[in-house]
């Protein structure tokens, strides 16, 4: 199971406005050229984005994309649900579709696929993005520091 490039892309997008909000709304190109990541893909995401909430525009010259959240109020799990859609590795354990199939009151192996899709959504709700903004930092300061030797 991966994710595909839309979840992948789309987190580094928004944890790159993330990092670059504080001096005004990022502009899709800067994002683009910072992350490698076409504008015309770019711009599908931020919209998906934008139409879940997670982020907004303004308009204008100066105009450009923030978070319309906290970093700490935004997990990575919000970010791949909104570009992924449900997180679920089966059609029979998503949250709505459950009843779907006609196996579902005797498989047995529907409990791992249920027990894989808990600790997934663990997993990417453990972390936000004020996390991953600490952590960029941190590791930017430590390669400063390794290559300033």
């Amino acid at each position: 199971m991966k994710l595909s490039t839309k979840g992948r892309y789309g987190l580094r997008a928004i944890l790159d406005i993330a990092l670059n909000q504080h001096s005004g709304p990022v502009t899709i190109h800067s994002v683009a050229q910072r992350q490698e990541i076409s504008e015309r893909y770019l711009e599908q995401l931020l919209i998906t984005l934008k139409q879940n909430g997670l982020i907004k525009s303004i308009r204008g010259f100066q105009g450009g994309y923030v978070l319309n959240k906290e970093p700490k109020d935004i997990c990575v799990g919000d970010v791949v649900r909104a570009l992924e859609g449900p997180i679920a590795p089966v059609e029979c354990v998503d949250d709505g579709c459950q009843g779907s199939c006609p196996r579902m009151d005797f498989c047995v192996t529907k409990n791992v696929w249920n027990d894989l899709k808990i600790a997934i959504k663990q997993v990417l709700d453990s972390y936000s993005l004020e996390d991953l903004v600490k952590e960029t930092k941190n590791l930017q300061s430590n390669a400063y520091d390794y290559y300033s030797i």
